[in-house]
């Protein structure tokens, strides 16, 4: 068994589906691999939905691997550690491109909620290239891999250090759950998405709420005053973050957000309980 077999001999794959999921988050963690060796980690942290799966076991796929550097740094460059990533893949047997995103070429849902000092980048991996080390999977496929990592970012955020074991022993810089939270919670409040529901975001949301999560409503303010949401003169008290929520909360599409969500997930069940009702419940449960 070669390693990208035994990475994903803890998956549960039934469809083609469940194993370009997997295969997504496997290379992933070989990319994240790849910017441990490089140093990256010494300069920024890893942060979103990826990193709650990956880290705290979030039982929903994440699309993305999304960053904020330690220090705000406007020069930053990313692409001085993409031969790192490079030499893991092809230690591997895999080819890769890495491409920086354009973002005059941004959808205007891509850019809904894209700060204009967020560095794109896009790891390429054609399936066919994996033939000759796993079998069953689909020649022409394209798996497609988002870098963006935030060189002006909101501080006031603490990160903590976690040991991966696969592809082999390696050390990465997470923001703690948190600030981790804290995130989540401005881009639930403030992404703009327009008609379209980010599903995802009130998944998370439901996933602190039931670990008795506390928000770092420090980091959260920073982030708020930030895209101009909150004034830096009030205060960010947990009542007001409540009434915020709830506010949004009477604005939601519920059948949209479970749409958005449910090819992210396992058990499709776990959405039943979702409604106005059953959200503004778990606001009213918030640490």
């Amino acid at each position: 068994m070669n390693i990208i077999e035994q990475m994903l001999s803890k998956y549960e794959i039934n469809s083609e589906d469940d194993l370009i999921n997997a295969l997504k988050e496997v290379f992933q963690e070989i990319a994240l691999l790849g910017l441990s060796r490089g140093g990256f980690f010494q300069k920024a942290t890893f942060y979103g939905g990826t990193a709650l799966r990956i880290i705290h076991g979030l039982d929903r796929f994440s699309e993305d691997l999304d960053f904020s550097l330690l220090q705000k740094e406007k020069n930053f460059d990313i692409e001085s550690y993409f031969p790192f990533i490079v030499d893991e893949f092809e230690a591997l047997g895999i080819k890769i491109t890495l491409n920086k995103k354009d973002k005059s070429s941004l959808t205007n849902i891509e850019s809904a909620f894209l700060k204009n000092d967020t560095s794109i980048h896009t790891l390429d991996i054609q399936i066919e290239d994996l033939s000759n080390i796993l079998d069953g999977v689909h020649s022409g496929k394209k798996l497609k891999i988002k870098f963006e990592v935030d060189t002006n970012p909101p501080l006031k955020f603490q990160t903590s250090s976690h040991t991966l074991l696969l592809p082999t022993t390696f050390n990465i810089i997470s923001m703690t759950l948190p600030n981790l939270y804290a995130g989540k919670l401005h881009a639930l409040l403030f992404r703009n998405w327009k008609r379209r529901v980010k599903g995802r975001d009130w998944y998370d949301f439901e996933w602190y709420v039931k670990r008795g999560v506390k928000v770092n409503l420090e980091h959260l303010k920073e982030r708020m005053v930030e895209s101009e949401d909150f004034s830096k003169n009030d205060e960010l008290t947990v009542e007001v973050l409540k009434e915020l929520l709830k506010n949004k909360i009477d604005d939601l599409d519920i059948e949209k957000a479970k749409q958005e969500v449910q090819v992210f997930i396992k058990d499709r069940g776990k959405l039943d309980f979702w409604s106005r009702e059953y959200f503004k419940l778990l606001v009213d449960r918030i640490a």
